[in-house]
């Protein structure tokens, strides 16, 4: 970036005087900017600045003048500065509006992916691993949007047209469920307050993001289900485990990763007592019913007691394999939004399950069976109320079905 001053030969007035121009060459465009209220005749213009008159002369303001193109000076220098340390792109835009902006600050801004980063990091020993993994996407996502668009991405520029923009490139680009952006906005949210709180930053923007979220369908095995697939012997070990550690969380209520983090000194003869890693519920008790205790017995004295463990990614597959073969193919079908299009699917069940299904099976047929809400959430620890109701709705669904099923195909 490179800055003169010269005055402008072709405004000279009737009495020789001449305003001057500031002229800033930045990536090779040439931006030009009038500094106001000054004048200089030709012979008082030397070296970008002016000189001082002669005594004999009338007084030209050289010393005002000069303290002026000396502040410009500084203000350009200010604002590569700004540019620089933050590694931004520079552009005749990018000057222009941090050069007018009054509140421009002569400091070291953090990066926005940095300060993101330290937010992932400083993180890690209060999140579940599966918050953890949403951030790391969510700023895979962002950097992904940033470099489609080329979208000058700091503090300052996470706006409703940044919104926006990440809207449409969700949507039309990367064709995303109008549940997976809502998460994505809500990391963004949680990372753009974190760093305001820091004071990285003092955009309050970001608080009228509106995230999307469609109520979407719960998927669960029935009980006749559940039973198939318990009561399946396959051929694999692998399968055999699989379909025990799943089972387990749809007689417990308990998610992947507590089943996962579960010891033997978490196991009594009744119950578990185990802390809850997503919500930090300490020494939460879970009865164990007859159908988790046999489970439990299997591995009991074993390498893999009190379960066998797996990753989420191999899990997931692996449990669908064996729905497939104990034939839970029920045809089932979903639909998702991407914006404002719909998108219509049928599939057979067994491809829709996964390790959160359990969690979900569990609750589900626990309302059929007649327990009561206020003990399933108390068991399960389910604290959001909107969610939870999705599931007492099927349960009395199912009811008013088994209901008309019987009751009301009588003949009098």
């Amino acid at each position: 970036m490179k800055t003169k001053f010269l005055p402008r030969k072709e405004k000279v007035n009737s009495k020789g005087y001449m305003p001057i121009q500031l002229i800033v060459n930045i990536g090779g465009k040439r931006i030009r900017q009038n500094v106001p209220e000054t004048n200089v005749l030709s012979n008082h213009w030397k070296n970008d600045r002016i000189k001082p008159n002669l005594k004999t002369e009338k007084y030209n303001f050289h010393i005002e003048y000069n303290k002026k193109l000396d502040d410009l000076e500084k203000r350009v220098k200010d604002v590569f500065r700004y540019i620089l340390l933050n590694d931004l792109r520079p552009t005749k835009e990018l000057f222009l509006a941090e050069f007018n902006n009054d509140t421009l600050e002569n400091k070291i801004s953090p990066n926005f992916f940095n300060s993101f980063q330290e937010f992932v990091d400083t993180s890690k020993t209060t999140k579940a691993p599966g918050t953890i993994r949403k951030y790391i996407t969510t700023k895979r996502f962002i950097a992904d949007f940033t470099e489609f668009y080329l979208y000058d991405l700091r503090f300052e520029t996470i706006t409703i047209d940044f919104y926006e923009k990440l809207r449409d490139y969700a949507f039309e680009e990367r064709n995303t469920l109008n549940n997976y952006f809502g998460r994505t906005i809500s990391v963004i949210k949680a990372f753009m307050n974190w760093s305001l709180d820091r004071g990285y930053h003092s955009n309050t923007e970001f608080k009228r993001f509106k995230r999307m979220q469609d109520n979407i369908e719960v998927i669960y095995l029935t009980m006749e289900e559940l039973m198939t697939l318990y009561n399946h012997n396959f051929s694999s070990k692998r399968l055999n485990y699989v379909k025990d550690f799943y089972c387990f969380g749809c007689f417990t209520g308990l998610r992947f990763s507590d089943i996962k983090a579960l010891r033997s000194s978490n196991v009594y003869q009744d119950h578990l007592k185990l802390n809850i890693q997503k919500t930090k519920t300490i020494d939460q008790t879970i009865p164990l019913n007859n159908y988790a205790k046999e489970i439990l017995a299997r591995y009991k004295d074993t390498l893999y007691e009190p379960l066998p463990s797996i990753s989420g990614q191999k899990f997931n597959l692996y449990i669908k394999e064996c729905c497939e073969i104990a034939q839970i193919n029920t045809l089932v079908n979903t639909t998702r939004y991407i914006g404002q299009r719909r998108v219509d699917k049928v599939q057979p069940k067994y491809q829709l399950i996964t390790s959160h299904t359990a969690r979900k099976t569990f609750v589900t047929n626990s309302l059929i069976l007649g327990m009561k809400e206020m003990v399933v959430r108390n068991i399960t620890g389910h604290k959001d109320e909107a969610s939870f109701k999705r599931y007492v709705e099927i349960a009395e669904d199912f009811k008013r079905s088994e209901m008309d099923n019987t009751w009301n195909k009588i003949v009098l």
